[in-house]
């Protein structure tokens, strides 16, 4: 590693969005990245847009030779020094009314953004004691309130927030912080993929499906790109990954939305609210669609 180097990062999913924008950061701050991909190509891209000390690790969380290939590059690289950060950003999005969500979509949600997660985490976890270094793991809003459509996603992010906070106790003995990541609307490609396939979407949807459903998914799916692409950069949210990283203590949670007050004020009102309540101001406006 380099010796100049104010530690060793690995972060997963650094092809796109958030993982990209804190590879390339933390690597102009001075840190050795190893940026996880899975393609050669993104891993070329990378390259291209570093400064030299950034090394592209090809990296899919669900294959576990590729979790052990990837620690063992960082491993031979770290040595005694071990590893200062782990940022586990990899994560897709699975949609649909729960009815007719296909189960092994909703099995390769969990698999990405849940079992991928603990696999790397115990992969990496040696060589972050070795450094007393620090996990950070990137859940987002949805881990706090659920919403029509994207049950798969929420469950996936609900059942992060609670890892984390098993993982953070855990580690308390070693002095290894566990830091949780919450992000709102980010403005990344996301949006475009959403749009690009939404149509495909419905139109694979059985035509009882489509009956039910298929106006107002279409139309929580439109409003789920407009408010990503209104929502806060990825560079953004690389800021305060950096801030977890560096500061000496960093909080258990940090929550980074440009409807920060408005979100806070659901989430206080969800917990003193009946439930019936909070699911009235979702449905509201669904309603009116409907």
């Amino acid at each position: 590693m380099n010796q100049k180097s104010k530690g060793a990062i690995v972060i997963t999913g650094a092809s796109t969005g958030v993982g990209k924008a804190t590879a390339l950061l933390l690597e102009r701050q001075g840190y050795q990245v190893f940026a996880g991909v899975r393609q050669q190509k993104d891993a070329e891209s990378l390259k291209l847009n570093s400064s030299g000390n950034l090394i592209p690790i090809i990296l899919d969380v669900t294959k576990i030779e590729e979790i052990k290939s990837a620690a063992e590059i960082v491993e031979l690289a770290v040595g005694e020094t071990g590893l200062w950060g782990l940022v586990n950003n990899a994560g897709i999005l699975v949609d649909g009314p729960l009815e007719y969500l296909d189960i092994d979509e909703l099995r390769w949600q969990f698999e990405v953004n849940v079992i991928g997660q603990v696999a790397v985490t115990q992969a990496f976890l040696p060589m972050i004691r070795q450094a007393k270094g620090r996990i950070i793991n990137i859940g987002s809003v949805s881990g706090k309130i659920s919403s029509p459509f994207f049950s798969a996603l929420c469950a996936s992010k609900f059942a992060l927030e609670a890892l984390n906070d098993a993982l953070r106790m855990e580690l308390h003995p070693w002095g290894i912080e566990v830091v949780l990541i919450e992000p709102g609307s980010i403005a990344s490609t996301a949006p475009d993929k959403v749009e690009a396939s939404l149509q495909k979407k419905i139109a694979n949807m059985s035509s009882i499906a489509r009956a039910m459903y298929g106006d107002i998914y279409k139309f929580s799916l439109e409003q789920l790109i407009k408010s990503n692409r209104m929502g806060i950069s990825p560079e953004e949210v690389a800021n305060v990954i950096q801030k977890a990283l560096k500061v000496k203590k960093p909080k258990t949670r940090y929550f980074v939305s440009k409807e920060k007050v408005m979100l806070n004020f659901l989430l206080m009102l969800a917990k003193i609210l009946p439930d019936r309540v909070c699911d009235a101001i979702q449905l509201q406006e669904l309603e009116l669609k409907n």
